[in-house]
């Protein structure tokens, strides 16, 4: 294979999982050799530094920090009076007050309080999804020393990510589990399966790519290098190992799509969040449409759908919750992200 582009010993990327992982999963990929993420995007300023500050007291390999690059909308009224009143229902069934919804963690993009965070600690790789960050931001990040990573689901994101200051492109094929890294295209039938994507990726540009999106094993991780791939990034197969901080309805929903895929189609959503994102399909995704055209922009279509996700899952329902998976769930194991780890590197030996 291929020589590793990577800081980490292999050429593999735990995903970074946000909402769903804290700093155990990052460590215990490390450990295995590895490059473990950690999620920011949900993150304050002050717990992203809690959560560096524990990796580096116990680990001192390698890590990789994950941000949103994304440009927050202006919201009119007539936009949340749509998107209200097409959750009314749903809204009386729970017994909520649509005018006094709880405010959740608002995804906020890179911004001066996380990149002082970033040159405080200067972790080895900083990744961005949706694009980069203002120039002037991503400037300071590469100035730390940083290897700074994006992805594209479209060769014209990859050849705009290499021309504006990535050092490496991921490849997120339309299989990955999660939200879209699409940030110059909102038209879904342009997006690529991974394989397709890594290989015109990899001719066509003059940096690494590293491939995402449907890889759960060693024969995906060897065929995503055929194609050219550099190293990979795997998401899905993390999010039921023991680290992974998902609660007991999410963890039995991935628990039944490994063992029976078939039971547990997934599908391109915007309704949770205001941006297409892969996850089970549920009933929510069912009764409203896949992708609804008065669904809040992103991030704020996810203070409602959030309301929705707590009170259903006070009664055991999972029809409203944000069940981002994948493709190809047939990777994930009830084990820790250490031995996935140690069994997915086998796949480089």
């Amino acid at each position: 294979m291929k020589n590793n582009p990577l800081p980490s010993k292999y050429p593999l990327i735990q995903a970074p999982l946000a909402g769903v992982q804290n700093s155990a999963m990052t460590i215990a990929v490390c450990r295995a050799g590895g490059l473990g993420s950690l999620a920011a995007a949900m993150l304050s300023s002050e717990t992203l530094e809690q959560e560096i500050q524990t990796i580096q007291a116990v680990c001192d390999a390698p890590f990789n920090v994950n941000f949103f690059a994304h440009t927050l909308p202006e919201i009119t009224a007539e936009q949340n009076d749509k998107w209200l009143n097409l959750l009314d229902k749903y809204f009386d069934e729970f017994g909520i007050d649509k005018h006094n919804l709880p405010q959740g963690v608002i995804r906020r993009p890179f911004d001066e309080n996380q990149l002082a965070v970033v040159e405080k600690y200067r972790p080895d790789v900083v990744s961005f999804h949706f694009g980069l960050p203002k120039k002037h931001l991503l400037d300071a990040v590469k100035a730390t020393g940083a290897l700074v990573l994006s992805s594209a689901t479209t060769l014209k994101e990859g050849l705009w990510l290499q021309e504006n200051g990535a050092d490496m492109v991921i490849a997120q094929g339309i299989e990955a589990g999660g939200h879209r890294g699409m940030f110059l295209d909102d038209d879904l039938s342009c997006q690529m399966g991974v394989f397709a994507l890594t290989e015109i990726l990899s001719k066509k540009l003059n940096i690494p790519v590293i491939a995402a999106g449907g890889i759960a094993n060693t024969n995906s991780i060897r065929a995503a290098y055929k194609l050219g791939a550099s190293a990979v990034q795997i998401g899905t197969a993390y999010m039921l190992c023991k680290e992974s901080t998902i609660n007991p309805l999410y963890r039995q929903a991935l628990e039944n799509a490994a063992k029976q895929p078939e039971n547990s189609p997934t599908a391109l959503t915007n309704i949770f969040s205001g941006r297409p994102a892969r996850g089970i399909v549920n009933r929510l995704m069912k009764e409203l449409g896949f992708i609804h055209k008065d669904t809040m922009p992103f991030p704020f279509a996810a203070t409602a759908t959030g309301a929705l996700k707590i009170e259903a899952e006070k009664q055991g329902n999972t029809g409203f919750s944000t069940l981002w998976c994948g493709q190809n769930p047939t990777g994930c194991k009830n084990i820790s992200a250490y031995d996935l780890t140690q069994e997915l590197i086998k796949a480089f030996e």
